[in-house]
């Protein structure tokens, strides 16, 4: 069958959590994971929604992923409370993105060896805010750093982060500035860039377009941070994917 393979996403948006959790609802996480849904399948991708799974749910979620036939490129967004390295399920456990991103190598997941892999973490990874409508943070507990989710990045994939390490992560109601930055791009025409000049342009407009209000936050920024593990260019947001652009190796004349 000479079919081309659908790209996949997987979007996870975690809004309501269990009373005994502790942890506060996600006002917004929703209309970010609505929105992105729409642009995706727009763009040809086959993509999979799950809204309040538990810390179970969500692993077993990328494990289905692994088994599944893919086209060149596979997407995935987790939005909810978080600390460094950590993301809540909804029962309020935490998953280690560790051992999400180790599921993807190509010896776990050879459907995607080879292919690209992007993984979009809006959550907070400490209290910290940043200096450089009403709204709240994704945050729960102060972590210490923990590398072992960097090495834990296999290759061909690229990770970003809403907030650098430490720091706070934004949601208004309206969605996450993170994120609805994301959907603006991909609707207009930067989504024909090289993904990791995408992703760069996602940086500019956060830092410099973004300043939170409100009584407990004004003049807060935020800054997104990108972890990458690319050894080709990308070009995954082009409707036809790999037969509109064909990546390739940066060359090293």
């Amino acid at each position: 069958n000479s079919t081309p393979k659908a790209n996949r996403a997987l979007l996870i948006a975690v809004t309501d959590f269990h009373h005994r959790s502790g942890l506060s609802a996600r006002k917004g996480a929703r209309k970010d994971i609505d929105r992105l849904f729409k642009i995706l399948s727009k763009l040809n991708y086959k993509v999979t929604l799950l809204y309040d799974p538990t810390a179970k749910e969500i692993l077993d979620a990328y494990r289905e992923v692994c088994r599944k036939q893919h086209g060149e490129y596979f997407f995935s967004v987790i939005s909810s409370h978080g600390e460094e390295g950590l993301i809540f399920g909804q029962d309020g456990n935490p998953v280690k993105t560790a051992d999400i991103f180790s599921m993807f190598t190509p010896r776990s997941c050879p459907m995607l060896s080879g292919k690209s892999k992007m993984f979009f973490i809006q959550a907070c990874r400490g209290n910290a805010l940043d200096d450089g409508v009403q709204l709240e943070t994704d945050s729960i507990l102060q972590q210490d750093n923990d590398f072992s989710q960097y090495f834990s990045i296999p290759e061909d994939t690229i990770v970003m982060y809403a907030t650098s390490p430490g720091y706070a992560a934004f949601l208004h109601p309206l969605g996450s500035v993170f994120l609805q930055t994301l959907c603006n791009l991909l609707e207009g025409e930067e989504r024909h860039l090289e993904l990791t000049r995408f992703l760069t342009r996602i940086n500019y407009h956060v830092a410099f377009d973004f300043e939170a209000k409100g009584k407990n936050y004004k003049g807060k920024k935020e800054m997104p941070c990108i972890v990458s593990r690319m050894v080709q260019d990308a070009y995954p947001f082009l409707k036809g994917g790999r037969a509109d652009q064909t990546p390739k190796k940066p060359s090293t004349k």
